[in-house]
């Protein structure tokens, strides 16, 4: 009886011991070991890693990719608008040792060179850039971030500016340029349009006057346009060169001479004859 208790005691110890001295790294971790504070050896890989109990600490670190979004930024344009931008930084450990050793806290401080360097990018930039050419800008700001980043074992895989937010009296002036924009595009494409045309008309007109005839079968051509409509009333245009040759050849209606005007009377209409036996009347006069 006492050998079985004596020997559930050994197993129970040496468990305690097994458990003390191993620990479980996962797939996307890597283990440091500290003996006294002094890193051992390489980076433990994944599995279960080995220790001397009560003497070495073991460190994870963890070697996925970390989505860190940027808080807004509040900052002036180099052209004097102000606006607030954010953004969001996707960095990883690339060595478990410098991220362990050579800074404290290192999420918390690649958040901070971020926020910094995010400032900057506003300052030096212009408010054109930051609408439209965001992809030089994130380039940049990827290099003002990596450059420190290094030195704590991280890498910047990607920076990406979020959102602008401009002032409500900014978005109006800029909808009211971009409406002044579309108007005078749309000017210059109707002037375009009336400028091409009146070439084509001009040709046209050159066309026609070198053959009379295209007139008349262009003229003909819009009568029946026109009729086809059904409608009740046919405009039918008069060549003003016909009227003016009609005025050139007819007699004058009526003549002038001196005060009085005389109209001509035809020669086939007959006199009016007063008969002989007609009373007559006789004016009468008036005595003072």
């Amino acid at each position: 009886m006492d050998v079985l208790i004596i020997v559930v005691i050994v197993l129970g110890i040496l468990a305690v011991v097994a458990g003390l001295s191993t620990r479980v790294i996962k797939q996307y971790e890597r283990g440091l070991v500290f003996r006294f504070g002094k890193i051992q050896g390489e980076p433990r890989g994944p599995g279960l890693a080995p220790i001397v109990p009560f003497v070495d600490r073991l460190k994870k670190i963890n070697m996925q990719i970390v989505t860190m979004p940027i808080p807004a930024q509040d900052g002036i344009t180099r052209d004097n608008v102000t606006v607030s931008v954010d953004a969001v930084v996707y960095f990883r450990v690339i060595d478990p040792v410098l991220a362990a050793v050579n800074v404290q806290n290192y999420p918390f401080a690649v958040s901070q060179v971020a926020q910094t360097s995010l400032r900057s990018v506003i300052g030096k930039s212009e408010l054109d850039d930051l609408l439209s050419n965001r992809e030089r800008l994130n380039q940049g700001l990827e290099l003002m971030i990596d450059s420190p980043a290094l030195d704590w074992g991280i890498h910047i895989d990607r920076v990406e500016i979020k959102d602008v937010s401009l002032p409500e009296a900014m978005k109006r002036s800029m909808s009211r340029q971009a409406e002044a924009e579309r108007e005078r595009r749309a000017r210059v494409i109707s002037a375009e349009g009336e400028l091409q045309a009146s070439e084509k008309l001009s040709q046209a007109a050159a066309a026609m006057a070198d053959t009379p005839g295209a007139l008349q079968l262009r003229l003909l051509e819009t009568i029946v346009s026109v009729a086809a409509e059904k409608n009740s009333t046919l405009v039918l245009p008069f060549p003003v060169e016909l009227l003016r040759f009609l005025e050139r050849n007819s007699p004058p209606l009526v003549e002038s001479s001196g005060s009085a005007a005389s109209i001509p009377v035809p020669a086939s209409t007959p006199t009016p004859q007063v008969a002989d036996d007609a009373p007559r009347i006789a004016p009468v006069s008036k005595a003072g």
